[in-house]
């Protein structure tokens, strides 16, 4: 009988040790090189402006409530100026009511005062008030980015 035990075919052990160690330096070289290219992209995202125009003042007599839905905002108007408070209930972000009281939140049943103030409810904290000014060509712009202190009002 002539027996052959011949060589084995595959890798060895040194092989394959090898073959891994090679692999690994060129996954790695790959992943340095995707992170280089990557922070050379700066993370800016471009944030919606949320200033935006009302009208001219005139179309705000005195003692007018509206309702701006799509801008989620009020704007009232006395005899101190205009004002503008947000619509939008501090609880979970529903769109409140206007009641003759104040505000209401038809969701969970926060009530706020006509200046936006928690009366009851789960909101835990007030309504804001944003900042109105007046642009070059006259007409009046709300930022809503802008936060101002309760009662501060916009003299026409």
């Amino acid at each position: 009988m002539d027996d052959k035990t011949g060589d084995k075919e595959g890798i060895t052990r040194r092989g394959f040790l090898g073959m891994a160690s090679l692999w690994a330096v060129i996954l790695s070289s790959l992943t340095l090189l995707a992170g280089i290219f990557r922070m050379s992209k700066a993370d800016v995202y471009y944030e919606k402006s949320r200033r935006f125009k009302i009208g001219r003042p005139e179309n705000f007599p005195v003692g007018t409530v509206k309702k701006l839905d799509d801008k989620r905002v009020f704007i009232f108007s006395d005899n101190d100026g205009l004002y503008a408070v947000s619509s939008v209930c501090t609880h979970l972000g529903c769109i409140v009511n206007a009641v003759d009281w104040g505000f209401q939140c038809p969701c969970h049943g926060s009530k706020f005062n006509r200046d936006g103030r928690v009366i009851s409810g789960p909101a835990p904290r007030n309504l804001p008030w944003f900042k109105i000014s007046r642009h070059v060509d006259g007409s009046l712009v709300v930022d809503a980015g802008r936060e101002i202190r309760t009662g501060t009002k916009f003299r026409v």
